[in-house]
């Protein structure tokens, strides 16, 4: 008894925030769960970053679930990556079952079915609101990195830029971009040359090849109008609760340098536009990015440094983010040790590789008197996690092997006809869902090329009409020579001659 009251006041002491808080579920030891242990989250501390980790079929989804449904309650606005497609049914109560009253009734929570607010999202042609993004938005630097080029290339862009600037040509699309590297080397060159300084062929010929590379992955799609305003974001319905964006990305799996273009755009864009918040009592907005290896997969040198900075800097705007991941070590350390709550799911241990990996997982997490870390990995049920977070003053509280609530929504997704109906009601899709194709880059330099062939054929034309007023004197003074010797020869010809004396002589006789 000893034992359990000690661990009751040991967690106790960590997670009984008194601000406001999401209360995840109660702490387990030895397989028993203590319902006067609750594991409440400071809602303050939850800009502080996070990762949800474990193997599959552990219950990683559902532990989103379950956050994104207490912050939406809470007031706060979140934003969902759903690359399996299993999150829409957020956005209809749970049906509720005898398991989870059982559940919850050694938790000591109350079990309540609700629906929430949902919005859904669309990357590429999956219904849903559009998220578009200009080139001219992301600038020279941020697409630089993303097309990860050399240092010369990254100039070439920047001078793109900069002439598109100086000539009032919108960048919206990857198809104004292309015109205007072809421009540089092509039509445009000596223009180019006197404004700027020569531009190698070579070079764009490069940052083409990346261009059609980043296209065959969809970005064609993402780059356009209408741009996606990001305090859309921030959304609340009429009741206060904060809506849950859902980004459908189950066709997206095989494009990951588009999921991480999307991503990092994303990220500059609320962190640029995003007031400072400082230590506020709740954030402005959560993102949960699902399959977070996709992020980070083939992502260069650069555009991890870049992804690591905003991952540091953001946190001050009131922006939380959550990595979602079967293995810890899919997220790099430098990411890794900016995050403030972690929790681990079931790992399960197959081969030498699997083991190690457990170990290394082990090592993230506080040394703990109650519990053996690396064991208890491998032994947690579905629904069951190790919870590591931060008391409401930023210290770590302690390790807690945690039975977590049931989610309150639907924990299987919408149907096709409930989904249909939601996304037709959708304020967001009337907004953005429109095909916008303005005069830009591509169509303005078609035009100023037409004109200046136009230019080039009426100067030829006007040249060769000179040329033909020039010599027009000197052909008919020529004419006139050759028709003087034409009758100068008939007329001293034998034949004409003997023709002239013989009428003569007919005339004399």
């Amino acid at each position: 008894m000893a034992k359990d009251t000690a661990f009751t006041e040991h967690i106790s002491s960590g997670y009984q925030p008194k601000g406001d808080y999401i209360h995840l579920g109660a702490a387990m030891l030895d397989g028993e769960v203590f319902a006067d242990a609750g594991v409440k989250l400071p809602l303050k501390t939850l800009n502080r970053h996070g990762l949800i980790a474990g193997a599959t079929g552990t219950g990683k989804s559902k532990t989103l679930q379950i956050i994104a449904e207490n912050l939406s309650e809470k007031g706060v606005p979140v934003l969902l990556m759903d690359v399996k497609g299993d999150l829409s049914g957020i956005a209809k109560a749970s049906e509720g079952n005898s398991f989870i009253d059982d559940r919850h009734k050694k938790i000591g929570i109350p079990f309540e079915p609700r629906s929430f607010p949902v919005e859904f999202l669309s990357l590429s042609e999956q219904n849903g609101v559009w998220l578009r993004a200009t080139v001219s938005e992301f600038g020279p630097v941020l697409l630089s990195r993303i097309l990860d080029v050399s240092d010369t290339q990254a100039g070439i862009l920047s001078i793109i830029f900069k002439y598109c600037d100086d000539h009032h040509l919108p960048l919206l699309d990857l198809k104004d971009l292309k015109k205007v590297l072809q421009y540089a080397t092509d039509e445009g060159r000596e223009e180019f040359e006197k404004e700027y300084g020569r531009i190698s062929s070579a070079s764009t010929g490069a940052i083409l090849r990346k261009i059609v590379s980043l296209e065959q992955q969809g970005a064609d799609l993402f780059f356009g109008e209408r741009s996606f305003e990001v305090q859309d974001l921030k959304r609340k319905d009429k009741d206060g609760r904060g809506f849950i964006n859902i980004l459908r990305l189950t066709d997206i799996q095989d494009k990951p340098k588009l999921f991480s273009t999307f991503m990092l755009s994303l990220l500059a864009e609320i962190y640029n536009t995003f007031p400072e918040k400082g230590d506020s009592d709740k954030p402005e907005l959560v993102l949960f990015i699902d399959e977070a290896h996709l992020i980070f997969k083939e992502a260069s040198d650069a555009l991890m440094e870049q992804i690591e900075s905003i991952v540091k800097l953001i946190r001050s705007k009131g922006v939380g983010l959550y990595f979602v991941t079967q293995d810890p070590t899919d997220v790099p350390s430098e990411v890794l040790g900016q995050l403030g709550l972690k929790i681990q799911h079931a790992l399960r241990a197959f081969t030498a590789k699997d083991r190690k990996a457990i170990k290394l997982a082990a090592e993230n997490y506080p040394i703990s008197q109650f519990y053996d870390t690396k064991n208890l990995i491998t032994t947690l049920g579905t629904g069951e996690a190790l919870v590591s977070a931060l008391d409401e003053k930023g210290r770590p509280a302690p390790l807690a092997a945690t039975m977590l609530r049931a989610p309150m929504s639907r924990m299987d997704i919408l149907s096709s006809k409930e989904l249909e109906e939601l996304i037709a009601s959708s304020e967001l899709c009337r907004k953005y869902n429109e095909e916008i194709d303005r005069e830009s880059a591509y169509e303005l330099l078609t035009k100023k090329i037409e004109k200046a062939d136009e230019e080039k054929a009426r100067k030829k034309a006007e040249e060769e009409r000179r040329e033909l007023e020039k010599a027009s004197p000197r052909r008919r003074k020529a004419n006139k020579n050759s028709t003087e010797k034409a009758i100068i020869k008939v007329l001293t010809s034998a034949t004409f001659i003997r023709g002239v004396m013989g009428v003569l002589n007919k005339l004399i006789k």
